[in-house]
């Protein structure tokens, strides 16, 4: 049976019993991920630095509360753009429940639209760390408690963008999350542990409550961005932006157990362009 809640599609009960980390949730894609899972039964531990997190965990709870669905939320807030983080995350929620069923990967996003020669040094090691390590971390955080369970799935939340316009250290930092995803999907499998991965085009969004880089000032800087925007719409067959449930639909999929014969794949929503 699939309902309608807070405007997404929702199966209830699909992840009764389970236990999600979901970071980067206090807004966008991750926002949307963690609302689904909880409202679909599941209980959601919300990670990120920011620490408007746990306003979002709040509003979770008490949905789940008002509608009961069974689900549950908690927010951990952490820098997951280092080990100690990714480690206190993780640490967090087996001291709550004591497993990780699912862990999603939603930390990353451009913080600069610049041709690449226009990039220092600076900027292109920050836009790495944002985009790659967070993932890397949480990944080796999470494995020796799922490998120790015999469980899990692992989603990642990858870009479209290996292929693009003015962003390519980021270009970069999501084919290493394509790169993980395929390695370690293999390396894992024979511990009944799936690694998956989806790669997001372009998405409407609310503007963001914490901003990842400065705005565009001069013309040349929003210019680029422009180029971006441009680029991103007639890559799509569907030649529009996509919205933050069409991209929480796939990612809510693939951590659930109706992908259970699905690993290793990187799978596009772009609406037609593959990236």
């Amino acid at each position: 049976m699939v309902t309608t809640y807070a405007g997404q599609f929702v199966t209830p009960g699909r992840f009764a019993g389970k236990v999600a980390v979901v970071t980067g949730s206090a807004q966008g894609i991750g926002q949307k991920v963690a609302e689904r899972i909880g409202a679909e039964g599941g209980a959601v531990v919300l990670v990120d630095r920011a620490d408007i997190v746990h306003e979002v965990a709040r509003e979770i709870q008490e949905a789940a509360k008002r509608s009961g669905t069974g689900g549950s939320a908690v927010a951990v807030t952490a820098d997951l753009e280092t080990f100690t983080g990714a480690q206190q995350a993780v640490s967090a929620a087996l001291d709550l429940h004591g497993m990780v069923d699912v862990l999603v990967n939603n930390v990353g996003g451009t913080i600069w639209a610049r041709p690449y020669e226009e990039y220092d040094e600076e900027k292109i090691e920050r836009e790495i760390r944002r985009s790659l390590f967070p993932t890397l971390w949480s990944c080796r955080a999470v494995l020796p408690a799922m490998i120790e369970q015999g469980s899990g799935t692992i989603v990642n939340v990858s870009s479209v963008a290996t292929r693009g316009m003015h962003r390519v250290p980021y270009a970069a930092a999501k084919g290493g999350v394509n790169a993980l995803t395929q390695s370690l999907a293999m390396e894992v499998a024979a511990h009944g542990i799936r690694v998956v991965a989806t790669a997001p085009g372009g998405t409407e969004a609310p503007p963001r409550k914490v901003k990842r880089g400065p705005e565009a000032q001069s013309a040349a800087e929003k210019a680029w961005y422009q180029t971006i925007v441009d680029q991103t719409v007639e890559s799509s067959l569907l030649k529009r932006y996509g919205t933050l449930d069409e991209q929480a639909a796939p990612i809510v999929f693939m951590a659930s157990d109706e992908a259970s014969y699905v690993t290793g794949s990187i799978l596009p929503v772009a609406g037609g362009d593959l990236g």
